[in-house]
């Protein structure tokens, strides 16, 4: 076989590994893309969900609990926009949309701890049904999201690295948006006081423990002192002179007068 038949038979072998690496990796990436548009999908189907259930939830709430009617009216704006915002982006997850909604999930969790405080609102069967409904949506949708933004991760990930970012520029594939928040703000746990409590000094009571066997100790010295003198006034060494009787014995029963 000449030479260079034999290059030529190695040059195309490599071509064809290289077609067969970009249109795999084509595939991986059309995959990927598939795949987070699917599980954005089930986030949408969710929050479109959630939509229904707010206004019913307002509504309920609003015949038991007046003075919540600013959490009311915050809860409705909310999800105003974020319904408006949803049908901007075509439906599409955006950095905006995805803040609007961790606003939205965090002022409806707010009022859910709320409504602890009214009794009736409580034992009312439709906010029952309806607090049922929302933490049920509201564990999808987290679900949901977890799944999304792995499927973002790896797909972005693809993207960046090589060689398929060849691949990724050539065919013109975007980074995808993540559906998380990254305002600080939001993301900042809540402060829990605890009243008084944290406002005490920690070494207070252990002083007040501690100091109270101390004072029994000083008591106890000043109170043995009063039970001691009981076994001294004993009248057996006084009634020593008691004796005579021995003596009137020896003596035969006399016993002088007294004189004057």
């Amino acid at each position: 076989m000449p030479p260079w038949l034999i290059v030529i038979i190695v040059l195309l072998v490599i071509a064809l590994a290289v077609v067969g690496w970009g249109v795999a990796t084509y595939n991986g990436f059309v995959r990927s893309r598939n795949l987070i548009q699917e599980s954005w999908r089930q986030i949408d189907v969710e929050l479109n969900r959630r939509y229904e259930l707010i206004p019913n939830l307002v509504e309920t709430v609003r015949g038991y609990a007046a003075h919540e009617r600013n959490t009311l009216e915050q809860i409705t704006a909310l999800r105003n926009n974020a319904r408006a915002l949803a049908g901007q982006s075509g439906g599409q997850p955006t950095e905006q949309r995805a803040a609007v909604e961790q606003e939205l999930t965090q002022a409806v969790h707010n009022l859910l701890v709320s409504v602890e405080a009214y009794p009736d609102l409580k034992s009312n069967t439709n906010f029952i049904e309806l607090q049922r409904e929302l933490t049920d949506t509201e564990d999808r949708i987290a679900a949901a999201r977890r799944f999304y933004n792995a499927n973002v991760r790896d797909y972005n990930t693809r993207i960046e690295s090589v060689p398929s970012n060849v691949i990724a520029n050539f065919a013109n594939f975007e980074k995808a948006t993540y559906f998380e928040v990254n305002d600080p703000m939001v993301r900042q746990a809540p402060d829990v006081n605890f009243g008084e409590i944290s406002q005490r000094p920690a070494g207070a009571p252990e002083q007040q423990q501690i100091d109270a066997p101390r004072q029994g100790e000083f008591q106890q010295p000043y109170q043995a002192p009063q039970q001691q003198p009981a076994p001294q006034q004993q009248p057996a060494p006084q009634q020593q002179p008691a004796t005579p009787p021995q003596q009137q014995n020896q003596q035969g029963g006399y016993q002088p007068p007294f004189t004057s």
